[in-house]
């Protein structure tokens, strides 16, 4: 099955172009958008942090007085010095138990003009690429992959190292740098500290629709008829831990990790835990994917935590059946803006859940733990 690319491309584009993300934009923000982050009345102190570092790489690395003079002088003259200003107006963490780390914009703050900078698209390219030229990796062995995902010691869980074509990892490595799209921010003493970009919120570039549409029609056995559900990139902070245990409401989670290699400091770490259980039938989204403490109790527990765990790769994907629990390694990155720990996640389809087959709080799926590594 192939999806309509420009349509698709065009109906978000035009979507966002009219949201109050953009400056001449009509269109308030979704209730749900705001509720999961993603608003602009509040931040939290990493989340400002990375922003600043994002716009500091561009005028240091990309914009240039003379190729680019109106976005170079925008982010210089005003939006770097507008973060850094709010930024020393956040209290420091332990100071925020109320509002468990999030921050309410005030007066100052507007003053600032912080509202014509924060979660705002000021720079948000859909790179050119060459359309004719397969995006991913031309030798990937499809039928050992597809084997693989079907097999009995770990079905369901395939790991495939060199996904894209490096011209095509290249230009994703480029957008997740560049683009500010980094909209959402997540309660840091609640979830700890990374930001999200989404589909439906500025991360539309035509380069990853058309990916995650030759990822379809690559592996048929996995993909089956699942169409493309949702898709977003998530970028860390190293001070804070990654994603806690949870499963994702859809048939196909595709994993894909696009920092470089050199900025993991531990290569045994720093990838994903996937373990061998999946939720009940009839619990709800809120009951596998917001409350870590039932999960592990009714369904990891008695399972004896039995896992697969993926050390991270550049240009690895993890690709999984979405019901499984599964939440981020350990990770120790580099510090700096193009050493945080970047994934682009792609899942696809509903989730298939087997009421006879589920774990739940009486059963056990417990299989030989394995760990896989390189070699």
């Amino acid at each position: 099955k192939s999806y309509d690319l420009d349509g698709l491309h065009w109906a978000l584009s035009n979507i966002f172009a009219r949201s109050e993300r953009v400056a001449q934009g009509i269109n308030l923000l979704p209730e749900l958008m705001v509720s999961r982050g993603g608003g602009s009345h509040y931040t939290t102190e990493y989340k400002l942090k990375l922003d600043l570092e994002q716009a500091e790489y561009l005028v240091e690395e990309v914009f240039s007085d003379e190729k680019d003079p109106e976005l170079y002088r925008l982010f210089k003259s005003k939006v770097i010095p507008t973060l850094r200003t709010v930024l020393s107006h956040i209290p420091p963490l332990i100071e925020m138990n109320r509002t468990e780390g999030m921050y309410a914009f005030g007066a100052r703050d507007f003053e600032a003009e912080i509202q014509h900078v924060y979660n705002k698209a000021l720079y948000n390219p859909d790179p050119e690429y060459n359309a004719s030229v397969p995006l991913l990796n031309p030798n990937l062995p499809v039928n050992k992959i597809q084997n693989e995902w079907e097999s009995e010691e770990h079905p369901g869980i395939v790991v495939i190292d060199d996904i894209l074509s490096p011209e095509t990892l290249q230009v994703v490595r480029r957008i997740m740098l560049e683009n500010t799209v980094w909209y959402q921010t997540k309660i840091p003493k609640r979830f700890g500290g990374y930001v999200g970009a989404y589909i439906d919120d500025g991360l539309h570039q035509k380069i990853l629709l058309d990916l995650s549409n030759q990822l379809h029609r690559a592996l048929p056995k996995i993909m089956q008829q699942h169409p493309l559900k949702y898709m977003w990139a998530y970028k860390y902070d190293s001070n804070f831990k990654g994603i806690q245990t949870h499963a994702d409401s859809a048939a196909v989670n595709v994993n894909l990790w696009i920092t470089p290699d050199e900025a993991n400091l531990d290569p045994d770490s720093g990838g994903l835990v996937i373990f061998t259980a999946k939720p009940p039938a009839a619990w709800d989204f809120a009951s596998y994917n917001a409350d870590p403490e039932r999960v592990d109790r009714e369904i990891l527990r008695p399972t004896n935590y039995a896992n697969i765990t993926v050390p991270y790769r550049a240009n690895r994907a993890v690709i999984f059946d979405s019901a499984l629990f599964h939440h981020s390694d350990r990770f120790d990155f580099k510090r700096g803006y193009k050493n945080r720990r970047i994934n682009l996640t792609l899942l696809y389809g509903d989730m298939q859940l087997n009421p006879a087959t589920s774990c739940g709080s009486e059963a056990s799926c417990a299989i030989k733990e394995k760990q896989v590594k390189d070699g």
